[in-house]
């Protein structure tokens, strides 16, 4: 293993406002991103705003998925974080996109304990309306 862990930041845009609001679906989504990703599940939290907006993580064996919505903007800022080189953390973070129904995902990854921090990559993708 080249590193111990792969960080994938995602910067959601012109996500469905009512599912970014919505804590059942938020926290079942990030659920089922992690057993899409082959990750195992060990705890779950998550926290409804008022008047709205929903923040929550999914500890996995495998560290962790993060969410933090602003349904005002149709944004979310999202973490998927993975050590070693079982788990892709782009399958969570693609899967989440994709239900989200983002327009724009910008995501970066980081590769995670390596020394002095190196952006890996970066990708940006509109997504068109279907």
């Amino acid at each position: 293993m080249e590193t111990m862990g792969r960080h994938i930041i995602t910067e959601l845009w012109g996500c469905d406002t009512n599912k970014l609001n919505d804590i059942g679906f938020i926290e079942k989504l990030f659920v089922d991103a992690a057993l899409e990703a082959g990750a195992e599940v060990r705890e779950v939290a998550f926290h409804k705003f008022a008047p709205q907006g929903v923040s929550g993580v999914v500890i996995i064996s495998e560290s962790h998925l993060t969410i933090h919505s602003f349904p005002e903007h149709g944004y979310a800022s999202i973490d998927v974080y993975t050590c070693g080189d079982r788990i892709d953390p782009h399958v969570a973070s693609d899967y989440i996109s994709r239900e989200l129904h983002a327009k724009t995902s910008e995501v970066v990854e980081i590769p995670r304990g390596m020394g002095p921090i190196a952006i890996a990559n970066k990708k940006t993708v509109e997504v068109g309306m279907a």
